[in-house]
């Protein structure tokens, strides 16, 4: 299909300058048109440009303050739960600060996960680096999968480093309980290290489906608050409908099951992701809810190229 004047990229629309103005009008990177008799090469997709995009997404990450702030703040606050065990409500202590920790790891994690994502879409946008990017070769598909990888890079390793700082805090004081409570170890560790590494894992699958829902919203948003609400209201949505699904269902009330069955199948379930069932997943299950976010996240950057495919940057 022939691209309209200064449609690049798969669709994109950019500035064209004499040189190239051939190129750009065929549609850029992702299509070709006829010139001539003669078909225009089509540049295909490229993991090496993709792989170049999310470096560069990473390195920008890095730089943001937000991201060191949550990750300071969260840190901070699994290692000072210990301070905190006068209110754990009866709970053992040791369960406590693993509960505490999770916790810390979700909630800083989700903020990280919205915020960090719009914030880097949007200032390519923005500071029109996108336009000068998309000015080149390069896929739009390339452009969002590079940016969706690069957030993931930071949001797993955000997930293995509070997990780590975590089991450090719990083997130092399961240790020191052990002198102190000989008796209540007789019959074996009180910690179950394997479960926090399941927990980061499923942590980590949570927080790129909620990048992923982000940055489908920040492909049609105009504002970066706006994406932001909607990344909050999204995961507000995936931790609650699990729950009135099943209160529906349970109370069988007919006229309001549908819409909420419909809300069960769009939005993924996060209450699968909770870091407090991780020690009673099996191998087999872990793959499951490996596949079921990842196809989530598949069909969500899906939806997001196409939207952008069609959007003026």
């Amino acid at each position: 299909m022939a691209g309209r004047p200064g449609e690049i990229a798969d669709g994109t629309l950019g500035p064209i300058n004499s040189a190239g103005s051939d190129f750009y009008r065929t549609g850029g990177a992702e299509s070709a048109e006829r010139k001539g008799g003669k078909r225009l090469k089509k540049v295909p997709f490229s993991l090496g440009r993709t792989g170049l995009i999310a470096a560069v997404t990473l390195r920008e990450a890095l730089r943001q303050k937000l991201v060191g702030l949550l990750v300071l703040m969260a840190a901070g606050l699994v290692v000072g739960v210990r301070g905190l065990q006068d209110f754990n409500f009866g709970a053992p202590e040791l369960k406590f600060i693993a509960d505490f920790g999770d916790g810390a790891i979700a909630g800083f994690g989700a903020v990280l996960a919205i915020v960090l994502t719009a914030q880097l879409f949007f200032s390519e946008i923005e500071n029109r680096t996108a336009l000068t990017l998309l000015a080149k070769p390069v896929w739009r598909t390339e452009f969002l999968l590079g940016k969706f990888i690069g957030v993931a890079v930071v949001l797993v390793t955000f997930c293995g480093t509070l997990t780590a700082t975590l089991a450090v805090v719990l083997g130092q004081r399961e240790a020191g309980l052990r002198l102190e409570q000989p008796e209540a170890f007789a019959m074996g560790g009180a910690v179950n290290y394997s479960a926090l590494v399941v927990a980061a894992w499923l942590h980590a699958l949570k927080l790129m489906l909620l990048a992923a829902g982000t940055l489908l919203v920040a492909s049609f948003a105009q504002t970066q608050i706006y994406a932001v609400m909607m990344g909050f209201a999204g995961f507000v949505i995936c931790h609650l409908q699990g729950f009135a699904h099943g209160a529906y269902e349970r109370s069988g009330a007919s006229v309001m099951l549908m819409p909420v069955k419909l809300i069960h199948w769009i939005f993924p379930d996060f209450q699968r992701f909770a870091g407090e069932a991780a020690g009673d997943v099996s191998a087999l299950g872990l793959g499951l809810l490996t596949i079921y976010a990842a196809g989530y996240t598949a069909v969500a950057l899906g939806l997001a190229v196409y939207v952008f495919r069609r959007r003026e940057v």
